[in-house]
């Protein structure tokens, strides 16, 4: 698919397109041309941890074919738009991220444009490769297989009751809990200070001595 077909996917998405999208969108490609595979893809041999949510992240999904609800996309939100892109099969990694001078380089290249922004929507399409991205091997923290996992692990949190999917349970002195019943939570039940007490329900599968550490779905 061309750069302009791309765009008007994602655009699609968005009603609109905008400068981040077209980022996204770049680093994809340039991603597959650096990893040689060909995108997007329909298997789940890439996966992708974007830096940030919002339009780039879209950009990328478009470009590469990976989605969180097809678990080949995950979003570590350290508020940067970058990403690292991971062929699955050699867990070779690379991340790439927009060059600081970028937006300025954009002016130059839409002379035509009436403001920054539509100068960087059209000068982000226009750019070389070397003016708009920089990339560089990285080593995953957590393994692939750690971040991806097996499918159909499930295991009930013996706190909570709710099912824990993924081996992302965490195991305390032979407790199975969930993340939050286990302090990690983005979120807290008014009046309920303490972790509720056990629903004695014990799990019957076999689980991981810890839980990973890194992005998870």
């Amino acid at each position: 698919m061309t750069l302009a077909d791309l765009l008007a996917r994602s655009a699609a998405l968005h009603t609109h397109l905008c400068p981040r999208q077209v980022l996204g969108v770049r680093m994809g490609l340039l991603a597959g041309t650096l990893l040689g595979l060909e995108v997007p893809r329909t298997d789940r041999r890439m996966l992708v941890i974007v830096e940030t949510d919002g339009c780039a992240a879209d950009g990328i999904s478009v470009a590469t074919g990976c989605w969180v609800g097809k678990r080949t996309l995950r979003v570590e939100d350290v508020g940067k738009v970058a990403a690292t892109f991971v062929d699955t099969r050699t867990e070779r990694a690379l991340r790439l991220a927009p060059r600081p001078r970028a937006r300025d380089r954009a002016v130059v290249d839409a002379p035509e444009a009436t403001d920054r922004w539509h100068a960087q929507l059209l000068g982000y399409q226009r750019m070389s490769d070397d003016d708009l991205l920089t990339w560089q091997e990285v080593i995953l923290t957590t393994p692939v297989a750690t971040i991806v996992s097996q499918p159909g692990l499930r295991v009930p949190c013996d706190r909570c009751g709710e099912d824990v999917m993924n081996g992302r349970e965490v195991v305390r002195d032979g407790t199975i809990l969930c993340r939050p019943c286990a302090g990690v939570a983005y979120y807290r039940v008014p009046g309920r200070d303490l972790p509720p007490g056990l629903t004695g329900r014990r799990a019957t599968t076999v689980v991981r001595a810890d839980a990973p550490r890194g992005p998870v779905a």
